[in-house]
């Protein structure tokens, strides 16, 4: 491990902001709500998954996005790979579209994640009917909004820990 020079600042090891991100993003996406406010909920542990790979690409990649996928579907109860399945291909074209990129500003991020958020939604409706799960139609794109507005708080919450 390289020594820093004087007047070099050691960069900050995002490990446990990671992981408590993730844990917060558990609790917010299970936290119970009422049936009119639950179809609001943003996407929080998408969201929280495309920050870290995109600010984070050395500690996270796409097998942080296959293991928080795991883990939002089994704490939603949802199909075994179903959100897994999504969070890795967008993780994958994220990552591919941007790989040349080395600064991402905010404006970058925001727009990025937008895009995210409305392939995620298509990406999990898609599944849910191959799989044969119904719902009403309309209530599956209510987060879209609520996610894109969070954004800019989920950033500035974590961006302390952007390497990016």
């Amino acid at each position: 491990m390289p020594i820093a020079k004087m007047g070099q600042r050691k960069p900050k090891d995002p490990l446990f902001p990671i992981i408590f991100s993730v844990i917060i993003a558990s609790v917010l996406l299970v936290y119970p709500l009422s049936y009119g406010l639950s179809g609001w909920r943003p996407v929080f542990m998408m969201m929280v998954m495309l920050f870290w790979v995109m600010s984070q690409p050395t500690w996270c990649g796409v097998w942080f996005a296959f293991g928080t996928g795991l883990f939002a579907d089994l704490l939603l109860d949802a199909p075994l790979g179903m959100n897994a399945l999504s969070f890795v291909l967008i993780t994958f074209v994220a990552r591919f579209l941007t790989r040349e990129r080395r600064v991402m500003t905010f404006a970058n991020l925001w727009v990025i994640a937008s895009i995210a958020i409305v392939v995620h939604l298509a990406l999990i409706w898609l599944l849910q009917v191959m799989a044969g799960i119904e719902f009403p139609f309309a209530r599956h794109w209510q987060p879209v909004l609520s996610s894109i507005l969070v954004w800019p708080v989920l950033y500035y919450l974590l961006r302390k820990w952007r390497s990016v």
